[in-house]
């Protein structure tokens, strides 16, 4: 199948992507079509998951739960060790379908690609770390004489909903963490990236996955309430915006969750940074990916000092980027996933100009293509400034105080990452322990992520952290031994009385 996917991805029909349910490939559902932002034809077509069908996964994926258990994790990291040389192999085109049906530049594409490779690696390392614990039984009164083990165990059934921005790195972190666990894992994948997301499970079982591992479904939100409300899942990862990942919340109930939501990233450029070399990063960082991720450099504030030569630095920067066909190995900003989200840029930005802020740059699009937008110094209450904008937009913003600008970052009902520029280890230990984030870049913007360290936020940014060994954190239930009368250490109360 990931042949047939690759293949198809060349020429100018749509690609036909299946669903995978009991180690079959079909599906019987109405199609799905998805279209390419930047082509603005029907790129790829999917089934939606019937209701017999998402039945049939959710049964399979419990009936199939011991035996993927029973794999040793030695087996397990095998597997993902040869998806990660697969991805590798097969990177250059298994990008053209992220540009294909994201509008995402090849050279985005292909670094997603090789950050697929990466995370698999490290998925195969933390299966070889799965272990447990001699817990101390015997340090209290009531635990002399016995010995107390544990162990982490797979959840049983784990669901994935991958979201549009990232789906080829978020479903192998996802779904590489949850077999690295010696789960089942559904997966419910992004109505616009439905090809990608089926070749990440194709290359997956091109390499040794037991088919049992995984079902793939497609559909909207419609699917992804029924999984998630059923009683044969045990754990639920999701990533995607707060008010879906509040629904999933709800149609969950019970159940163990990681939920890595929303953003409106902030970073801080001080006095005594290079203006210019921060102007360069957020430049870079602020429109990869069209904006549209959920750390993405979106308001940055500059001490007042340094923001006449950032703003000029970054217009220039910004001016340098290449906007328009992803196909093109020199375009640095490609299309937004559609033309309802770019124009949110044009209207966000108009907002912001009409509370008194300067639009610099942009503040149009050409179909779902955002022209890079700066907006400076907008009022506190514009929408650029509270709201997400995930688009290819960044407010910058003068700054006088830095425990004002803490503050500041501090009112956005997101707390994921966050940017400082300084040399000033002070002001980094005072930011690190009063930002309201789950993570802070130093000498970097928001947008930067290390894939094996933790991630995830705060507030209504989630909670849970998703790199593979936290995620297995989350996708394992740890299961203790005590044995009573056993005991590698002394089991007697006091020494029997005898004469010195």
């Amino acid at each position: 199948m990931l042949q047939d996917l690759l293949k198809a991805a060349d020429g100018s029909d749509p690609v036909d992507v299946p669903s995978y349910v009991s180690g079959s490939w079909g599906g019987e559902g109405p199609p799905l079509d998805r279209t390419g932002p930047y082509l603005r034809r029907t790129v790829s077509r999917a089934p939606t998951a019937t209701a017999a069908e998402i039945d049939h996964a959710l049964t399979r994926a419990r009936d199939y739960a011991p035996q993927i258990d029973s794999l040793a994790p030695a087996a397990r990291a095998e597997i993902l060790e040869t998806a990660s040389r697969t991805a590798t192999t097969h990177r250059d085109r298994l990008a053209r379908l992220l540009a294909l049906e994201l509008g995402k530049p090849l050279k985005d594409s292909r670094t997603e690609i090789d950050r697929v490779a990466s995370t698999f690696a490290v998925c195969a390392a933390e299966a070889r770390r799965i272990d447990g614990e001699n817990l101390p039984a015997a340090g209290w009164p009531t635990g002399i004489g016995t010995t107390a083990l544990t162990y982490r165990a797979p959840a049983g059934v784990a669901l994935a909903i991958t979201p549009f921005n990232a789906p080829a790195n978020l479903l192998a972190h996802k779904l590489g963490a949850s077999f690295a666990a010696g789960n089942t894992t559904l997966v419910k994948a992004p109505p616009q990236a439905p090809a990608a997301s089926a070749a990440v499970v194709a290359l997956l079982l091109d390499s040794g996955l037991p088919h049992q591992a995984v079902q793939l479904l497609h559909g909207g939100g419609e699917i992804g309430a029924a999984l998630c409300g059923s009683d044969e899942v045990d754990v639920i990862s999701f990533t995607g915006s707060a008010t879906t990942g509040n629904a999933v919340a709800h149609a969950a109930g019970a159940k163990r969750l990681a939920l890595e939501l929303g953003g409106n990233a902030a970073t801080i450029v001080c006095e005594d940074a290079d203006p210019s070399e921060a102007a360069a990063v957020c430049a870079r960082t602020g429109y990869s990916n069209s904006g549209q991720s959920c750390v993405s450099v979106q308001r940055v504030y500059v001490h007042r000092a340094n923001y006449p030569a950032f703003l000029d630095a970054f217009t220039a920067a910004v001016d340098a980027l290449v906007v328009g066909d992803p196909f093109d190995d020199t375009t640095d900003v490609g299309s937004m996933v559609d033309e309802a989200a770019a124009e949110r840029v044009v209207e966000w930005s108009k907002e912001a100009a009409g509370l008194g802020a300067t639009v610099i740059r942009g503040g149009t699009r050409d179909g779902a293509t955002a022209a890079p937008t700066i907006v400076a110094d907008p009022p506190r209450t514009a929408s650029v400034v509270v709201h997400e904008v995930f688009g290819a937009l960044v407010a910058v913003l003068p700054y006088d105080d830095f425990d004002t600008v803490l503050d500041e970052c501090n009112a956005s009902r997101y707390g994921l990452q966050a940017g400082l520029f300084t040399h000033d280890l002070a002001r980094v230990m005072t930011a690190w322990r009063c930002l309201e984030v789950g993570g802070l870049i130093v000498n970097g913007s928001s947008n930067f992520r290390l894939d094996h360290v933790p991630f995830g936020g705060v507030k209504d940014s989630g909670f849970g952290r998703e790199a593979p060994r936290w995620l297995i954190d989350d996708y394992t239930v740890v299961k203790t031994l005590v044995l009573r009368g056993l005991s590698p250490w002394g089991d007697l109360r006091e020494l029997p009385k005898e004469a010195p």
